[in-house]
Formats: C-alpha cells, structure tokens, sequence
C-alpha cells in the first residue's frame, strides 16, 4: 500500500524508526537538530527544514519527541504540525507521556479530522532499527485497521490495549519496571566495583543467572564503562528515564498505591539530574552511585 510517512523526532528512536520505514515508503524526517537530519539522510530518509513541510501530504506521522512539552510543540506550537496535516491521515504518538496527554492530543487531531494512535515504544535503538519493538497500541479499531502495516514495520510484538490512552497506562506498567531494574543494575555493578570485582565477568555471570534482566544485559556494559570513566555511547537520557518514572508516580499516587521500590527508583533519577546528569545516557546512574 502506498504511504508517505513523515517521522518529526530524530533522536535515539525517532532515526533508527525512520531509517526502518525509508526500507517500505517514502519517508521525510524532521528535527530541530540538522545533524540529526543529516543522519537521517544517509539512512534514506528525505530530511525537511520545517514540521510542516514534512507533513503536508503524509498518510502518517510518527512522532517520537521527548516529552509532553515537546509533543504540545510539534503538533500545535507555532511552528508545529497544526493544519498542515492531511485530513484523513493518522498521527502516530511513538513517544511516553502518559494517557491525559496523548487523549487531548486525540480531541484536538479529531477536530482536524486527524485520527489518533497511541504507541508508545519499547525495546531501545537497536531494536527499532530493526522493527524489533514492542509497542502497546491504543486507538479506535478502524484506525488500527488502516495502519496495521506500518505499526507492524516496527513491531515484533504489537499489543492492542483499547482505546487512546491504554496503550499510554501499559506502558507506564512497562517503565516502572525498566526504572526500578535499571536502577537495581546500577546499584548492582556499584557494589561490585566497590568490591573489586570484575566488572565484565559480573555483567556475564549475572546475566546467566536468576538475576538476568533485559536491562541489566542493555546497560550493564555501559554501565561498566562508565564505572572506568569511560564514555558511553549514548542510547537512553537520563531525563528520560527520570520523566517516565515521573509518569508513573503521578499514576500510582492518583490510585493511593504505595510503590516504595518504584519512588525509590525515581528519586535516584531526580538525584542524577540535580547533579547535572539530564542529558547523560542513563547508564550513568551507576558511577554516580560508585561517587
């Protein structure tokens, strides 16, 4: 089927799933950064100065921004999205900013006959070059219906949850995990740097064993370069990881949940960024527990 998608967001995932679709459609990125775009280019996605020239006549718009902030600013900013976008096409929200945002975001698009799919990711850069993803999806049936082929060009596993906003409550579910275990990693590899250990043999034998998680085996040799004041590749900010687990305290305090491990793990983040670590890959929580 013929589509023209537009991916506004070339950052760690925001490239790597435009360089996936370039493989089927015609794909024209944007981002505020011309390196990114740049980036973009040599991936064989066709670059664009402005938001709007990337979407005027896109079937579908990926946007993989950072936050609410950003998501606000890219659809209906000054400069954003607005009525340049395509009645009948489909905005897709790739990005974690919880439900509210991701359902006003939907009312507004609907007013422009925009249809609206919420699609948070997961699974890292790597993953997303290679349609690896796991993507917890909420929209109407018929929307899915229309864009089941470019959710599934990056997708390993595609979940329909329900309605806008439930692929956005999965995923908070998702993240408190991935914050916590992160966290636990980092405390982790802390302990064993304090003790000596060796830190590579530590990240192989735990990832043998009970212990294992996906993000132990993602981060933990970041981690380990950034424990030998080694810099890392940069894949996952920590300010991103502090604003999703931001998310899911806001969640878990409106249900009267007590989530001690989860606040714990949030507060580290919150932590990491006082001490001026917000654009540092996340990884970097372990140094900054090793002091």
């Amino acid at each position: 089927m013929s589509r023209v998608i537009a991916v506004l967001g070339l950052g760690a995932m925001g490239l790597p799933m435009a360089a996936r679709l370039a493989e089927r459609w015609e794909v024209r990125g944007f981002d505020v950064a011309g390196a990114r775009r740049e980036l973009a280019a040599a991936e064989g996605v066709s670059p664009s100065a402005t938001v709007r020239e990337a979407v005027a006549g896109a079937t579908h718009v990926i946007v993989a921004v950072r936050d609410g902030v950003q998501l606000e600013s890219v659809l209906f900013g000054d400069e954003g999205a607005g009525d340049s976008l395509e009645r009948g096409s489909v905005v897709v929200i790739t990005s974690t900013v919880g439900a509210t945002a991701v359902m006003d975001m939907s009312d507004r698009l609907g007013a422009l006959g925009v249809g609206t799919i919420d699609a948070p990711v997961s699974g890292g850069a790597v993953r997303a070059r290679a349609g690896d993803l796991l993507i917890t999806v909420g929209g109407d049936p018929a929307v899915l219906r229309d864009s089941d082929d470019v959710l599934n060009a990056m997708a390993s596993t595609l979940v329909v949850i329900g309605g806008v906003g439930e692929g956005q409550n999965m995923k908070a579910v998702n993240q408190l995990l991935c914050g916590i275990h992160t966290a636990a990693a980092a405390e982790a590899l802390a302990l064993a740097n304090a003790m000596g250990l060796d830190l590579d043999l530590c990240v192989e034998v735990l990832n043998k064993g009970a212990a294992a998680s996906f993000m132990l085996q993602d981060r933990g040799p970041r981690m380990v370069q950034q424990l030998r004041g080694e810099v890392p590749e940069l894949r996952s900010r920590v300010d991103v990881i502090a604003k999703d687990m931001g998310i899911v305290g806001e969640i878990t305090r409106r249900y009267q949940l007590p989530t001690a491990v989860a606040m714990a793990a949030e507060n580290l983040y919150r932590m990491a960024k006082k001490a001026g670590l917000d654009a540092e890959d996340d990884s970097a929580v372990a140094s900054y527990l090793a002091g």
